[in-house]
């Protein structure tokens, strides 16, 4: 037996394939376990079943046998086969002309990001500045773990889309990053675009972020500067089923599932801009920056006649002492942003590294062909074909791709791969 588990071992580590030692006892599976990768996907998948049926394909059930069975990369996958080039030749006359066309495109999409991580322009930006104000970005630096990426989400939002009336980002930034060594989700509103108002691609985009919190089953921290609905655009905001208050439905129903509600008050939170923070699960907020209310003291004063600044109205001092819905009272953005990390670190939820060890020991084989070559990958002319294989092979681990009804539906290729080592579908 262990002649043959070494055998098995070396034609494991040249196939990455994993191998399974089974033993049968009266026609049960008793006992297994993996070689190559413990701990990873498979072998946590095993683990987690109490018995297995004997009945493996190709192999007779005998009491007391121990047979060996070489398994792929994932139970799910077929065989993996190794893509080629695809007919993809770096210095070729028509690789050359395509690199040159996607290299004019990417450069275009990077003006645009640097154009639209502006936000609402320079006078905008110059205002929040001048009121001691971190910009939208600024805020999300200082909240993740230095050094760690952002993975921000939507950046197009809202471009083009009401003529002059632009609304970068959509006003709102949003996306995925590490605190405190856990991955969460951030939505931040930017107070340079329409004083951080929901304009409708706003909603859309802020419910987008909430749903691939609740996917992924990640904390969400809000950063709230927002004066509520856009009001000349509010009958497109308000009244459906996906609309405004679905936010806060989303908040509720995620807080339930244990996904943790964090907001931090950074500015003015005036009608519904105001409902994020009084239904999170934790909410901080700056003393003399930030304000929670319906209603400002203009409408007080219109409905009741009564005077009363912003900070009396709705401000840290009220909401920490008074009614309770902050929690935390932070001295400026900085010492929110920090607070907001120290509530992360005692929520309940699984640090990166732990949920990275559940798919074994984070090693991947690099693509056998560099990413560099994509941009020569596709065609300058859009009406000329090329196999999306020559994609997959520069994206996936190894280059290798188990691909699923290869024969059937030619206009569309669908199949397994890895990439960093955790199992996709492409």
């Amino acid at each position: 037996e262990q002649a043959e588990l070494a055998k098995a071992a070396e034609t494991t580590s040249r196939s990455r394939c994993r191998v399974l030692i089974l033993e049968e006892v009266g026609g049960r599976i008793m006992r297994w376990l993996t070689m190559a990768r413990p701990g990873g996907y498979l072998a946590s998948r095993l683990a987690s079943i109490a018995t297995l049926p004997s009945v493996v394909k190709g192999a007779e059930s005998a009491s007391g046998a121990v047979r060996m069975v070489a398994t792929t990369m994932n139970t799910q996958f077929g065989s993996q086969n190794v893509l080629d080039r695809c007919s993809v030749e770096p210095g070729s006359e028509d690789y050359e002309e395509n690199k040159r066309a996607m290299e004019v495109l990417v450069q275009r999409m990077r003006d645009d990001v640097t154009r639209i991580s502006k936000g609402g322009g320079e006078d905008a930006i110059n205002r929040a500045l001048k009121r001691g104000k971190l910009l939208v970005r600024d805020r999300i630096n200082q909240l993740l773990d230095p050094g760690s990426p952002f993975l921000e989400l939507s950046t197009y939002a809202g471009e083009g889309l009401y003529g002059k009336d632009l609304v970068p980002c959509g006003g709102i930034v949003t996306g995925l990053g590490r605190v405190n060594g856990r991955l969460v989700c951030v939505v931040a509103n930017d107070p340079t675009v329409k004083g951080g108002t929901y304009f409708p691609i706003t909603v859309k985009k802020h419910l987008r972020a909430q749903e691939i919190a609740e996917q992924n089953k990640l904390p969400s921290i809000y950063l709230v500067d927002s004066g509520g609905a856009n009001l000349p655009r509010q009958k497109d905001v308000y009244p459906d089923r996906d609309h405004f208050g679905r936010i806060f439905y989303n908040q509720a129903r995620m807080s339930s599932m244990g996904l943790s509600q964090v907001a931090c008050v950074l500015g003015s939170c005036t009608a519904g801009g105001a409902y994020v923070p009084c239904m999170a699960d934790e909410t901080i907020i700056v003393k003399g920056m930030g304000t929670i209310f319906l209603g400002g003291p203009p409408l007080v004063k219109a409905a009741t006649g009564e005077e009363v600044n912003a900070e009396e109205l709705g401000g840290a001092e009220v909401h920490c002492k008074e009614s309770g819905v902050a929690d935390h009272m932070a001295l400026n953005e900085r010492h929110a942003l920090q607070l907001a990390r120290q509530v992360v670190s005692t929520i309940n939820a699984p640090s990166v590294s732990e949920v990275e060890s559940a798919f074994g020991d984070g090693s991947f084989d690099e693509p056998l062909f560099p990413a560099e070559e994509l941009r020569g990958c596709i065609p300058a002319d859009p009406r000329k074909p090329f196999d999306v294989r020559s994609i997959i092979a520069r994206v996936v681990d190894g280059s290798r791709f188990s691909e699923f009804k290869k024969e059937y539906g030619s206009t569309l290729v669908t199949g397994f791969a890895e990439i960093h080592g955790m199992p996709v579908g492409i």
